[in-house]
């Protein structure tokens, strides 16, 4: 088997690079450098429109990761970036797999649970219309882009990731410092829900994904129990033996971070119903475990 990926040196890029090459599976990067050692590379540079799609003849599967950090204080330009990494590049992609005599047969593209929207306590699955705003308005297109490659034959998934457990970069790598300053706590009220999944679970579901034939449009890639930020807050300060009581107040959040603050004062509580109906086991589907794991892992 072979798979191609961009966003091959990201935080999931990475990890699923690890877990295929473990198993023998031959990998090519899509990378604006021509050769990102010691991965074969495809070329591409969404900026100027140019893909070179050749070295993907021979390809079975391609994970499409690539995408400008969302968790960065937003302006016109970077909201522009953060959409256009996304809806242009996965719109090349395309096209470029339109090119080929043989094309691969799936393809998996990333979106993201912004796609809802801020919800509530509304249980969201994978058939739960759109919210409104830049985010979801972003996570539409995106996906539309990606779901086009379901007219060249080639099957389409749309994993709708949750906020990733892992010490390597994400959320959390960000939250840890000051939670072991003793510091950390609620965001805002802290009743806004975080949808969460454990690295190795967003791996596991990609690769389960690619080998399981009949799973294809949007897909949820969150773990089965969502955690309301007080509660996530809590299971952080007890995995690290800190205390976790200090709450960042809602004003102060948006005067740091502007109106990119509404991705941590507003949530969605998302089930991964697709995964779970077709047999996926979650190797972490408890949020204590999951820190744990990847706090000991750290450690």
């Amino acid at each position: 088997m072979k798979v191609a990926i961009s966003g091959a040196t990201g935080l999931i890029g990475t990890a699923l690079r690890e877990s295929l090459a473990a198993d023998g599976i031959q990998i090519v990067a899509l990378s604006r450098k021509p050769s990102v050692p010691p991965l074969e590379t495809a070329p591409w540079d969404v900026e100027n429109g140019r893909f070179d799609a050749s070295p993907l003849e021979q390809v079975d599967a391609v994970v499409h990761l690539a995408g400008e950090p969302i968790a960065q204080r937003w302006n016109e330009a970077r909201k522009k970036a953060i959409r256009e990494s996304r809806v242009k590049s996965t719109k090349l992609l395309v096209e470029g797999l339109k090119s080929l005599k043989r094309r691969p047969k799936v393809l998996v593209s990333g979106s993201a649970v912004g796609f809802y929207g801020d919800r509530g306590d509304e249980m969201l699955e994978e058939s739960s219309p759109p919210g409104s705003g830049f985010l979801p308005e972003t996570c539409q297109a995106w996906e539309h882009a990606a779901i086009a490659a379901m007219g060249l034959g080639i099957r389409t998934a749309v994993l709708r990731t949750g906020i990733v457990l892992s010490t390597r970069g994400g959320a959390l790598k960000k939250m840890l410092t000051p939670f072991r300053l003793g510091v950390g706590g609620p965001v805002g009220s802290g009743k806004q829900w975080m949808s969460w999944i454990h690295i190795d679970d967003i791996v596991g579901a990609i690769r389960y994904i690619l080998d399981k034939d009949d799973l294809m449009a949007a897909v949820n890639g969150t773990a089965p129990e969502p955690a309301t930020n007080a509660e996530f807050t809590r299971a952080l300060g007890r995995a690290l033996s800190r205390p976790a009581f200090l709450p960042a107040p809602t004003f102060g959040l948006k005067i740091a971070f502007g109106e990119m603050a509404s991705i941590l004062l507003e949530g969605q509580r998302v089930a991964p119903k697709k995964l779970l109906e077709t047999g996926y086991r979650f190797r972490f589907p408890e949020l204590q475990g999951a820190l744990s794991d990847v706090l000991a892992r750290k450690r």
